[in-house]
């Protein structure tokens, strides 16, 4: 099964729910971010230059409960920064944890092994720990020496205590799909539990501090698609969490709508919006963000900064709504799931 049955239970009812009450838009994913400070500074990151001037803000325990609370997503994925710094760290997962959600706590792995005494195993918590090639890769672009082999350390310390873990691989221009591959069979020796692909673009943050270095490691529309064609054969080998409708949208075989609204993000100066990678306004409060964002003036074809986004964030959820559907994406779907 790629995904515990509890998660996809408590999506399926979740979504049911939604539909019942005709709710035209609803989170999936809260991406909360406590704080943005990090212990690294890789090259594609942008959290630490858009965020430069409240890097040093952390969010209280309480207001990410309550920002979990106002969402009301069955998913939180907690971002940043680098989550591990955060000093309550182990106090607000066991919070969210304790309102039923699954927590998918994003990090670079540095701190793992020291912080796991922090956590308890759950089929509702993974750890998602990014990595970006094989070690010299990987090194190079998070800019310090030792990260993987730290990373590693901390996978296998988890896997021996019994907990979840997946990665997050970021392909960029200069990713070669075989080192990929051999990172993945690697990482499957070790007892991952599953692989996400996202590609590379490049967003305001990044091209502003760094218009050069981001022209070269961002990927336009048309390459991504390349790129992900010659994947195929990583989402034929390996536990993909890159559901097969997103990864035909991906590789061009079909188009998917953005649903950024369902993937919402709250961070030390409040709701952002619209989305992930594009900052047009921060706001007080949930319904502030869902009711005062344009959603219709955003997306490819729209709006410019949208032109190379293919964020997992906006058609990985727009593939789960079932947006743009096909006959049988339901019946894909299932089989991908139990696969």
């Amino acid at each position: 099964m790629r995904f515990p049955l509890t998660l996809t239970a408590d999506l399926a009812t979740y979504l049911l729910r939604q539909r019942i009450r005709r709710r035209r838009r609803f989170p999936l994913v809260l991406m909360l971010e406590p704080l943005h400070a990090c212990n690294l500074t890789c090259t594609g990151c942008g959290r630490i230059r858009e965020y430069e001037s409240s890097i040093r803000e952390k969010l209280t325990v309480r207001q990410c409960l309550q920002a979990v609370d106002e969402a009301g997503a069955p998913i939180v994925s907690i971002c940043g920064g680098e989550p591990l710094i955060y000093p309550p760290i182990g106090e607000l997962v066991r919070g969210i944890l304790k309102r039923r959600k699954h927590v998918y706590l994003c990090t670079n792995g540095v701190y793992l092994e020291k912080k796991l005494p922090l956590f308890r195993p759950t089929s509702r918590f993974f750890f998602n720990v990014h990595l970006d090639g094989l070690e010299q890769t990987h090194d190079r672009l998070v800019e310090r020496r030792g990260v993987f082999q730290a990373a590693i350390a901390g996978i296998q310390a988890a896997k021996r205590a019994g907990f979840l873990v997946c990665t997050n691989t970021t392909i960029y221009r200069e990713t070669e799909i075989d080192e990929i591959d051999a990172l993945f069979a690697y990482l499957t020796e070790l007892g991952v539990d599953g692989f996400l692909l996202s590609p590379a673009y490049g967003y305001a943050a990044v091209q502003q501090t760094n218009p050069q270095g981001a022209a070269e490691i961002f990927l336009t529309r048309e390459q991504i698609r390349a790129k992900f064609q010659q994947a195929q054969r990583l989402f034929d080998k390996y536990r993909l969490t890159t559901s097969p409708i997103y990864w035909e949208f991906l590789q061009g075989k079909r188009e998917l709508t953005c649903a950024a609204w369902a993937s919402p993000t709250r961070n030390v100066r409040g709701w952002k919006g619209p989305c992930y990678l594009i900052t047009d306004a921060h706001y007080d409060s949930f319904q502030q963000l869902m009711e005062n964002t344009p959603w219709e003036k955003y997306g490819y074809g729209k709006d410019p900064r949208c032109e190379h986004c293919l964020m997992h964030s906006g058609y990985e959820t727009a593939a789960a709504l079932g947006m743009n559907a096909r006959l049988r994406d339901s019946w894909k779907m299932l089989v991908w799931q139990f696969s």
